[in-house]
């Protein structure tokens, strides 16, 4: 499960589109960059194995349109 999940613009005029964001996931923070063609880049560590890695790609994902573009 996704914990305190945060963004902000990785801009700061935001004309360029692209968000920082964080959260916990399973006790650890894990930080990366969301793309506006929904790529996503770890910054810090990455998730523990490829599935989980598929999973939070599709969290975030849905968080990011939720949160951004509603």
């Amino acid at each position: 499960m996704l914990t305190h999940f945060q963004f902000k613009p990785l801009y700061e005029n935001n004309q360029m589109p692209g968000w920082r964001f964080s959260f916990y996931y399973q006790k650890q923070k894990l930080t990366g960059i969301y793309y506006s063609d929904g790529k996503i880049e770890w910054t810090g560590v990455k998730p523990p194995s490829t599935e989980e890695e598929a999973t939070l790609f599709s969290r975030i994902h849905e968080l990011m349109l939720y949160h951004v573009y509603d």
